[in-house]
């Protein structure tokens, strides 16, 4: 059986960060990409990416809508090897870090931590307001990891395609899942 991967995309800056790992994550032989994409993630899609909301649910073996808190995520007893969002907005940082499942990200968000399993939160905005940095506080201590959007520049990155890959494959390693997106230090 694939290792079940869920991966939620909201309405943050910066969906080329879900979309290279959506990549990644559906070339595997070894994973199952589950999707929820938001109707925010939609629209910022439309306006900032060189892709389409269908090019990225393509890729997965299984999509969800974003109001269906029925769906197999919203349960604890639906098992998985670990859930990211990315980008993850502020909006969807706070409702994660109080528990507010108004969605079904933020729901699976909840149940994901309830039971114990792997969730890393792929922050995305500058500068940081003092609620942003007690949430993302909240949400590591309720034992999710906070990786904010700064891919770093010691691979030589050649263009924009380098700094995303850097990114998705930092967010891979947190997963456990072995990659090659992006020059290792000392490599």
């Amino acid at each position: 059986m694939a290792t079940r991967i869920l991966l939620a995309v909201t309405g943050a800056s910066g969906p080329q960060y879900a979309m290279a790992l959506a990549r990644a994550l559906s070339a595997r032989q070894d994973v199952e990409l589950h999707l929820i994409l938001s109707e925010a993630a939609k629209k910022v899609i439309a306006l900032e990416a060189d892709f389409a909301p269908e090019d990225m649910l393509k890729l997965a073996h299984t999509s969800y809508n974003e109001k269906d808190i029925a769906a197999g995520p919203a349960s604890g007893s639906w098992r998985h090897a670990g859930m990211v969002v990315c980008p993850c907005s502020m909006a969807s940082l706070g409702a994660i870090a109080h528990g507010l499942g108004t969605n079904l990200i933020h729901r699976a968000a909840d149940v994901t931590l309830k039971e114990g399993r792997k969730l890393v939160l792929v922050t995305r905005e500058t500068p940081l307001s003092l609620i942003h940095i007690k949430n993302m506080l909240a949400a590591k201590e309720a034992g999710a990891d906070i990786m904010p959007a700064c891919p770093g520049f010691y691979h030589k990155p050649q263009g924009l395609g380098d700094l995303v890959n850097h990114l998705a494959g930092r967010i891979l390693d947190q997963l456990g899942l072995d990659n090659a997106l992006f020059t290792r230090w000392g490599e």
